[in-house]
């Protein structure tokens, strides 16, 4: 299991934080996917076939870039 904290400034409501677990949570391998409003920290967990490139694509493309 792959895992990863993520910072993404994008994140402004409970909305954005729905839409990145959904985007993110659409890659085939994405386990978990919780994050915090407050912070706009997001912690991945993952196996393959998922790769981080293809997570951050995926996020990128919904206009949540990680940092």
């Amino acid at each position: 299991m792959n895992e990863k904290t993520v910072n993404i400034p994008s994140i402004s409501c409970g909305h954005c934080l729905a839409a990145v677990k959904r985007e993110a949570g659409e890659v085939k391998g994405v386990s978990s996917v919780e994050g915090d409003v407050s912070t706009k920290d997001v912690t991945i967990k993952w196996d393959a076939p998922a790769t981080w490139e293809q997570i951050e694509a995926q996020l990128k493309d919904a206009g949540y870039p990680p940092q």
